[in-house]
């Protein structure tokens, strides 16, 4: 089981980084608070301070169709917000 699925990198997610060392991560939602910075601390290095997890529930949608009426939904999904010790940073971009 994989515990980080993969970082969320948004203007706001940004500036949180730069501002408050805030980092976001998408995480398998059978993860928990201490597998999520075991699983940080793991990949990236640094020195997690503390964890918040947010979950979210799919989003469903209905379209009226020539065939009918359709029906779906998006993916559930958990989200981490982990913020890391004084002077540690992650660096996303290094990789590109």
């Amino acid at each position: 089981m994989s515990v980080l699925i993969k970082p969320i990198i948004t203007e706001k997610m940004t500036a949180q980084g730069e501002l408050y060392n805030r980092y976001g991560f998408i995480v398998n939602p059978g993860a928990n608070k201490i597998q999520i910075k075991d699983a940080v601390e793991a990949t990236y290095g640094v020195s997690v301070s503390k964890v918040r997890t947010m979950n979210y529930a799919p989003k469903r949608k209905t379209r009226f169709t020539k065939t009918g009426v359709q029906h779906g939904k998006t993916n559930a999904l958990k989200k981490a917000i982990v913020d890391v010790a004084e002077g540690d940073i992650i660096d996303f971009y290094s990789n590109l």
